[in-house]
């Protein structure tokens, strides 16, 4: 499991004794109670006297606000790749998002957690919310969540297997659901609500040197392979935004992505990511970086690099996951001011970029 700080292990500590004892109120599933994205396909029907969803999609539960507290469902084993989850604070098409991979039981990306932005997923950046998972052959699995301010524990037949210690979204509060990717069976889908808040302020990360915090950047426009990349440029740019303390800048958090919500279907589209550095003389420094899914690098308008780091592009098991110092050019900086300029090319699974400047 995931490590984690001692503030943390207090407060999970302290979520399950506030949340361990709640009464937990049972949502029936049915079309009176929840509500189905459009591109949705649902059933219901009665296996091993449970009232059962079946479910290829998304469903939201009506009127069922959600800040703290715990929410458990019973998902019927599956081995049939597939995903099963529970998502929660949802607020318009942004909320997080949690589920098992019962074809995957026993690797370390079994179960998962990610931030969903405006209707995108974001697995690819947070490998560390990814881990293992042992799920049942047959009968039903049960996923619990404990929601307590900005950490979730997670629980899988009843063993705590991953603690999320910095949710993403930052809503306080929103609706709760279930996903399904490539169809899975649900039952006994409950809930409680805990006012009780603990703010769980987590420790302060190690300073990374040269690290870019904050970033200029464009509206999306869709992206066409093209020979002359410059003509890519011509974006206007509407926004100042800033990284994580990692220096892992969302982009599907500031921009809503123009073709979106159906994974590796999606077109792939493009914002323009820029900063200027200033320099007291002409030097070359370093610039280390990762990004998702793909790269164009420009300094003062010169063609520096160009990179593709998209799911399973160099191999079927390929992930794409980001890691800072993975790629390094030199930067060819000129006395004053320089303009840095990446072209961020994006399909599905995590928009993102992470970068600084250092000396050689």
């Amino acid at each position: 499991m995931k490590k984690i700080s001692l503030l943390v292990v207090i407060v999970i500590i302290n979520m399950s004794t506030l949340l361990g004892q709640e009464k937990m109120d049972e949502i029936p599933l049915n079309e009176n109670t929840l509500i189905f994205s459009k591109s949705t396909q649902y059933a219901f029907e009665t296996i091993d006297g449970k009232n059962t969803l079946v479910l290829n999609g998304r469903a939201e539960v009506k009127n069922a606000f959600f800040s703290n507290g715990t929410i458990t469902v019973d998902v019927l084993a599956n081995q049939k790749r597939s995903f099963a989850g529970i998502t929660f604070r949802k607020q318009d098409d942004t909320f997080e998002e949690v589920y098992i991979r019962m074809h995957k039981s026993g690797e370390p990306d079994a179960l998962q957690y990610t931030p969903v932005f405006n209707n995108e997923s974001n697995w690819q950046l947070y490998p560390e919310y990814q881990t293992v998972a042992i799920t049942k052959n047959e009968g039903w699995n049960t996923l619990k969540i404990h929601v307590m301010d900005n950490v979730a524990e997670i629980f899988v037949n009843g063993k705590s297997m991953l603690i999320v210690d910095d949710l993403k979204t930052d809503h306080k509060a929103g609706s709760i659901g279930l996903f399904a990717l490539f169809e899975n069976r649900f039952a006994n889908l409950k809930f409680s609500e805990n006012k009780k808040v603990i703010n769980a302020k987590k420790q302060d990360d190690k300073t990374i040197e040269g690290l870019i915090t904050e970033w200029q950047l464009s509206d999306p426009k869709p992206y066409n392979e093209v020979d002359d990349f410059d003509k890519l440029l011509n974006v206007a740019h509407k926004k100042n935004v800033k990284t994580e303390s990692n220096g892992l800048l969302l982009i599907s958090k500031y921009v809503v992505k123009p073709s979106r919500g159906m994974y590796e279907r999606n077109s792939e589209d493009y914002v323009i990511v820029e900063t200027s550095i200033d320099s007291n003389s002409e030097i070359i420094k370093s610039f280390s970086f990762d990004y998702s899914d793909k790269i164009i690098v420009y300094l003062n308008g010169e063609l520096l690099y160009i990179g593709n780091n998209g799911f399973r592009f160099k191999n079927i098991q390929y992930k794409g996951h980001l890691k800072m110092d993975t790629n390094r050019i030199p930067l060819k900086l000129k006395k004053g001011k320089n303009l840095l300029q990446c072209i961020v090319v994006e399909k599905a699974n995590g928009w993102g970029l992470m970068g600084r400047v250092t000396d050689l």
